[in-house]
Protein backbone atom coordinates (compact mmCIF):
# COMPACT_ATOMS: atom_id res chain seq x y z
CA UNK A 1 0.00 0.00 0.00
CA UNK A 2 3.08 2.50 1.04
CA UNK A 3 4.32 1.94 -2.15
CA UNK A 4 0.63 2.48 -4.24
CA UNK A 5 0.40 5.75 -2.24
CA UNK A 6 4.02 6.91 -3.22
CA UNK A 7 3.61 5.96 -6.84
CA UNK A 8 0.12 7.57 -6.67
CA UNK A 9 1.80 10.77 -4.84
CA UNK A 10 4.84 10.92 -7.03
CA UNK A 11 2.06 11.00 -10.25
CA UNK A 12 0.16 13.99 -9.01
CA UNK A 13 3.43 15.67 -8.51
CA UNK A 14 4.18 14.89 -11.72
CA UNK A 15 0.85 15.90 -13.34
CA UNK A 16 0.83 19.04 -11.82
CA UNK A 17 3.92 19.79 -12.65
CA UNK A 18 3.57 19.44 -16.69
CA UNK A 19 0.34 21.41 -16.15
CA UNK A 20 2.16 24.18 -14.46
CA UNK A 21 4.70 23.85 -17.25
CA UNK A 22 2.02 24.13 -20.19
CA UNK A 23 -0.15 27.17 -18.40
CA UNK A 24 3.29 29.58 -18.36
CA UNK A 25 4.26 28.20 -21.49
CA UNK A 26 0.96 29.50 -22.78
CA UNK A 27 1.04 32.96 -21.34
CA UNK A 28 4.36 33.70 -22.60
CA UNK A 29 3.45 33.03 -25.79
CA UNK A 30 0.16 35.58 -25.17
CA UNK A 31 2.28 37.75 -23.28
CA UNK A 32 4.77 37.93 -26.23
CA UNK A 33 1.96 38.27 -28.83
CA UNK A 34 -0.46 40.48 -27.56
CA UNK A 35 1.30 42.55 -24.37
CA UNK A 36 1.22 42.15 -20.51
CA UNK A 37 -2.13 44.16 -20.02
CA UNK A 38 -4.39 42.79 -23.33
CA UNK A 39 -3.60 39.14 -22.15
CA UNK A 40 -6.20 37.67 -20.01
CA UNK A 41 -6.38 34.31 -17.65
CA UNK A 42 -9.53 33.23 -19.72
CA UNK A 43 -6.92 33.82 -22.75
CA UNK A 44 -4.49 32.04 -21.24
CA UNK A 45 -6.82 28.91 -20.07
CA UNK A 46 -7.84 28.65 -23.59
CA UNK A 47 -4.40 28.20 -24.88
CA UNK A 48 -3.49 25.60 -22.32
CA UNK A 49 -6.33 23.88 -22.92
CA UNK A 50 -7.38 23.79 -19.77
CA UNK A 51 -9.63 25.69 -17.22
CA UNK A 52 -9.18 29.38 -16.07
CA UNK A 53 -9.27 27.84 -12.32
CA UNK A 54 -7.27 25.47 -13.19
CA UNK A 55 -4.77 28.84 -14.34
CA UNK A 56 -5.16 29.72 -11.23
CA UNK A 57 -4.77 26.78 -8.88
CA UNK A 58 -1.17 25.83 -11.12
CA UNK A 59 0.14 29.18 -10.92
CA UNK A 60 -1.84 31.99 -9.87
CA UNK A 61 -2.46 35.54 -11.56
CA UNK A 62 -0.50 37.12 -13.89
CA UNK A 63 2.11 38.70 -11.88
CA UNK A 64 3.21 35.14 -10.93
CA UNK A 65 2.59 33.95 -14.65
CA UNK A 66 4.85 36.57 -15.74
CA UNK A 67 6.83 35.92 -13.18
CA UNK A 68 7.98 32.19 -13.43
CA UNK A 69 7.73 32.81 -17.33
CA UNK A 70 10.78 35.48 -16.57
CA UNK A 71 12.48 32.82 -14.42
CA UNK A 72 12.06 29.85 -17.60
CA UNK A 73 13.25 32.07 -19.80
CA UNK A 74 16.40 32.79 -17.89
CA UNK A 75 17.49 28.99 -17.16
CA UNK A 76 15.39 27.51 -20.10
CA UNK A 77 13.58 25.10 -17.72
CA UNK A 78 11.54 24.34 -14.94
CA UNK A 79 14.23 22.54 -13.67
CA UNK A 80 14.49 23.32 -9.59
CA UNK A 81 17.86 24.14 -9.92
CA UNK A 82 19.28 28.01 -9.25
CA UNK A 83 21.03 29.58 -11.95
CA UNK A 84 23.95 29.50 -9.34
CA UNK A 85 24.65 25.42 -9.98
CA UNK A 86 24.05 25.64 -13.40
CA UNK A 87 26.36 24.54 -15.62
CA UNK A 88 27.48 27.26 -17.53
CA UNK A 89 28.10 29.10 -13.77
CA UNK A 90 29.73 26.04 -12.25
CA UNK A 91 32.39 26.04 -15.64
CA UNK A 92 33.23 30.02 -15.02
CA UNK A 93 33.74 29.35 -11.38
CA UNK A 94 35.74 26.58 -11.71
CA UNK A 95 37.70 28.53 -14.46
CA UNK A 96 41.31 30.14 -12.96
CA UNK A 97 42.32 31.41 -16.33
CA UNK A 98 40.71 35.80 -16.36
CA UNK A 99 40.11 35.40 -19.74
CA UNK A 100 38.98 32.39 -20.33
CA UNK A 101 36.23 33.21 -17.54
CA UNK A 102 35.79 35.86 -19.23
CA UNK A 103 34.79 34.29 -22.25
CA UNK A 104 32.47 31.98 -20.80
CA UNK A 105 30.89 34.99 -18.84
CA UNK A 106 29.79 36.60 -22.14
CA UNK A 107 28.97 32.95 -23.85
CA UNK A 108 26.85 32.90 -20.83
CA UNK A 109 25.10 35.94 -21.23
CA UNK A 110 24.63 36.42 -24.78
CA UNK A 111 23.17 32.67 -24.62
CA UNK A 112 20.28 33.78 -21.62
CA UNK A 113 19.62 36.73 -22.69
CA UNK A 114 18.94 35.14 -26.47
CA UNK A 115 16.18 33.27 -24.57
CA UNK A 116 15.04 35.75 -22.36
CA UNK A 117 14.62 38.73 -24.31
CA UNK A 118 11.20 38.26 -25.46
CA UNK A 119 10.08 38.29 -22.32
CA UNK A 120 12.20 40.59 -20.34
CA UNK A 121 10.83 42.83 -23.02
CA UNK A 122 7.28 42.54 -22.50
CA UNK A 123 8.45 42.72 -18.15
CA UNK A 124 10.01 46.42 -19.00
CA UNK A 125 6.47 47.27 -20.72
CA UNK A 126 4.32 45.92 -18.00
CA UNK A 127 6.17 47.62 -15.50
CA UNK A 128 5.55 50.81 -17.01
CA UNK A 129 1.75 50.11 -16.03
CA UNK A 130 1.51 47.40 -13.40
CA UNK A 131 3.16 47.50 -10.08
CA UNK A 132 3.44 43.82 -9.92
CA UNK A 133 5.59 43.93 -13.39
CA UNK A 134 7.58 46.85 -11.66
CA UNK A 135 8.37 45.02 -8.83
CA UNK A 136 9.49 41.85 -10.68
CA UNK A 137 12.03 44.25 -12.62
CA UNK A 138 13.66 45.71 -9.61
CA UNK A 139 13.99 42.46 -8.44
CA UNK A 140 15.69 41.07 -11.81
CA UNK A 141 17.64 43.74 -11.63
CA UNK A 142 18.90 43.39 -8.24
CA UNK A 143 19.59 39.36 -9.28
CA UNK A 144 21.57 40.19 -12.25
CA UNK A 145 23.82 43.13 -10.23
CA UNK A 146 24.17 40.48 -7.48
CA UNK A 147 25.35 37.62 -9.88
CA UNK A 148 27.84 40.30 -11.68
CA UNK A 149 28.94 41.16 -8.36
CA UNK A 150 29.72 37.34 -7.64
CA UNK A 151 32.00 37.07 -11.54
CA UNK A 152 33.78 40.29 -10.18
CA UNK A 153 34.82 38.52 -7.34
CA UNK A 154 35.49 35.47 -9.04
CA UNK A 155 37.89 37.26 -11.35
CA UNK A 156 39.55 39.28 -8.28
CA UNK A 157 40.14 35.91 -6.90
CA UNK A 158 42.10 34.50 -9.82
CA UNK A 159 44.01 37.81 -10.40
CA UNK A 160 41.55 39.39 -13.10
CA UNK A 161 41.06 42.78 -11.89
CA UNK A 162 43.69 45.14 -13.33
CA UNK A 163 45.56 47.69 -10.69
CA UNK A 164 42.56 50.47 -9.50
CA UNK A 165 39.67 48.24 -10.50
CA UNK A 166 37.83 47.20 -7.47
CA UNK A 167 35.37 44.19 -7.40
CA UNK A 168 32.30 46.54 -7.07
CA UNK A 169 33.29 49.00 -10.40
CA UNK A 170 33.89 45.78 -12.27
CA UNK A 171 30.77 44.51 -10.73
CA UNK A 172 28.59 47.62 -12.06
CA UNK A 173 30.25 47.45 -15.95
CA UNK A 174 29.51 43.50 -16.08
CA UNK A 175 26.05 44.53 -14.69
CA UNK A 176 25.32 46.84 -17.34
CA UNK A 177 26.77 44.75 -20.03
CA UNK A 178 24.86 41.73 -19.24
CA UNK A 179 21.55 43.89 -20.47
CA UNK A 180 18.87 42.72 -22.53
CA UNK A 181 18.60 46.03 -24.21
CA UNK A 182 22.23 45.13 -26.02
CA UNK A 183 20.84 41.94 -27.58
CA UNK A 184 18.06 43.29 -28.65
CA UNK A 185 19.63 46.42 -30.24
CA UNK A 186 22.67 44.84 -31.87
CA UNK A 187 21.38 41.50 -32.65
CA UNK A 188 17.42 41.81 -33.11
CA UNK A 189 17.95 45.53 -34.77
CA UNK A 190 21.44 46.08 -36.41
CA UNK A 191 21.49 42.15 -37.73
CA UNK A 192 24.88 40.92 -35.52
CA UNK A 193 25.35 37.55 -35.30
CA UNK A 194 25.33 36.04 -31.96
CA UNK A 195 28.76 35.25 -32.37
CA UNK A 196 30.08 38.70 -32.74
CA UNK A 197 28.00 39.48 -29.20
CA UNK A 198 29.84 37.25 -28.23
CA UNK A 199 33.11 38.38 -29.20
CA UNK A 200 32.31 42.54 -28.40
CA UNK A 201 31.27 41.65 -24.92
CA UNK A 202 34.15 39.37 -24.00
CA UNK A 203 36.60 42.68 -25.29
CA UNK A 204 34.53 45.03 -23.33
CA UNK A 205 34.18 42.97 -20.32
CA UNK A 206 38.39 42.50 -20.46
CA UNK A 207 38.55 46.39 -20.97
CA UNK A 208 35.78 46.77 -18.03
CA UNK A 209 38.18 44.32 -16.09
CA UNK A 210 40.89 46.55 -16.78
CA UNK A 211 42.85 43.51 -18.84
Amino acid sequence: MAERRTYRSDLRARQARETRRSVVEAAAGLFVARGYATTTLDAVAAAAGVSRRTVVNAVGGKAALLALAWDFSLVGDDEPVPMADRPAVLAIRASTDPDEALRLWAEMAVEVVERAAPIGHVLAAAADVDPDAAALLAKAGAERLEGARAFAAHLASVGGLGPGVTVERAADAFWALNDGTLYRRLVLERGWSTTELVDWLTAQARAAAGR
